[in-house]
């Protein structure tokens, strides 16, 4: 019980921002009308569901979501689906849109992210801020990484994940530590990361998720805004600027919350986006969504069940391995190893597979799709045939990844695009 009580102080003294700010360029047109956080994911949720649900989930009540590159629908999202908690209990989930609170400019680095709402967290007067990307997908019970915090007597604690020297090169900051976990180097995405001592293929990766004890954080972020060189950004600024005078502690992320190896994907690019909803096909995923115990919450429209008709044998509908949602009509065609979100419409002699289809998608009759990610909204006219030929997908304007995945978008298409 003392333990139990001891996580239950932590998580209540702290206060999360989550950074959902960013574009994520290298998501190209999936990211043209709406900030990588908002980005579609695993059937049904989207990037920044993630996130909140490990604050919801840890126990921590009290949270910011930071929004300013095309927020609308990310902005839409979380007021429906995360907008029914009580401020009067000690929870909250606001939106903190970029608004010049401390100077005339927008955002300019995660640090003056957080800087520019420093009187909102005074306001709820925290001891602890955990600052997280709003753009990664994982499950992670922040209690564990306050508790290490606090134990180690940090001033600063950072989140990082073992990956490969070759993923992490150019991509990630990356952490160097002595044998007590105590920072003693960090490289802003150095196109040669330092190994660690165990596995010299492997390097620390920063996650970009910080625990500070928050006058420590204030400090350091003034710090910060009178320098007129700095960049305002934890990994190039604040993190070097103090590793050596201050203690600055690493937290590996080993393990997830069901005992299972830690599963942290950064799905940056249209490869990392499409392998990362691709591995939920799987019988058993490195992602599992379907544990009660720690659930990912999402805002969800209240739909009918996927349906699939036709018995014929040359028009059957039917889909394998693949992930459904709601509202979705399998007509006569078939589907293996796809995810398909709400509303996904297939029509008759249809063959779709190792296909992500956002929300509203329709295919009509006798198309062929193949190593593709189909956007909302897309219409695909009949008889098209997509990934079978990258040099016809060209031709039509449709994007092809380094590793052959198609990208297909309503303006490709010709028709009209939004906020989504």
């Amino acid at each position: 019980m003392s333990d139990i009580r001891y996580i239950s102080n932590l998580t209540r003294d702290t206060y999360a921002l989550i950074l959902a700010g960013g574009r994520g360029s290298r998501l190209h047109e999936l990211t043209d009308w709406r900030a990588k956080p908002a980005l579609y994911f695993g059937g049904k949720y989207r990037i920044i569901d993630f996130p909140l649900s490990n604050c919801i989930n840890s126990g921590i009540r009290r949270v910011g979501v930071v929004t300013q590159y095309k927020s609308h629908s990310l902005i839409r999202h979380i007021s429906r689906g995360w907008g029914h908690f009580k401020k009067e209990l000690g929870e909250s989930v606001e939106i903190l849109p970029a608004s010049q609170q401390t100077s005339g400019n927008w955002y300019e680095g995660t640090a003056d992210a957080v800087f520019q709402n420093i009187d909102i967290i005074r306001q709820e007067v925290p001891k602890y801020v955990i600052v997280l990307s709003g753009d990664h997908i994982y499950r992670m019970d922040y209690a564990g990484l306050l508790a290490a915090h606090t134990e180690s007597g940090a001033d600063m604690t950072v989140c990082c994940f073992e990956t490969p020297i070759a993923e992490a090169a150019g991509a990630f900051g990356v952490l160097e530590v002595d044998n007590t976990n105590r920072v003693i180097g960090f490289e802003e995405k150095p196109t040669k990361p330092k190994p660690t001592p165990d596995d010299k293929h492997k390097c620390l990766a920063s996650m970009g998720n910080y625990v500070f004890n928050t006058k420590f954080l204030f400090d350091q972020l003034k710090k910060d805004s009178d320098n007129e060189n700095s960049n305002r950004d934890f990994g190039k600024d604040i993190i070097p600027a103090i590793i050596d005078n201050h203690n600055v502690f690493a937290f590996p992320f080993d393990s997830s919350v069901d005992g299972q190896p830690a599963y942290w994907r950064d799905v940056g690019t249209i490869d990392s986006y499409f392998e990362a909803n691709m591995e939920l096909v799987s019988p058993t995923p490195p992602l599992n969504l379907y544990d009660a115990k720690w659930p990912i919450w999402t805002y969800q429209a209240q739909l009918p069940p996927a349906k699939f008709v036709f018995d014929d044998d040359d028009r059957r509908g039917m889909a394998v391995d693949s992930i459904v949602s709601g509202g979705c009509i399998i007509s006569g065609a078939k589907v293996k190893r796809c995810v398909l979100f709400d509303e996904v419409r297939i029509c008759s002699y249809s063959f779709v597979k190792d296909t992500v289809l956002l929300p509203d998608v329709v295919v009509l009759k006798n198309c062929k799709i193949q190593n593709a990610i189909i956007d909302r909204g897309c219409i695909i006219p009949e008889g098209m045939v997509i990934g079978y030929n990258h040099d016809h997908d060209r031709a039509r304007g449709f994007r092809v990844s380094e590793k052959g995945i198609t990208l297909v978008t309503r303006k490709m298409l010709g028709l009209p695009v939004g906020y989504e």
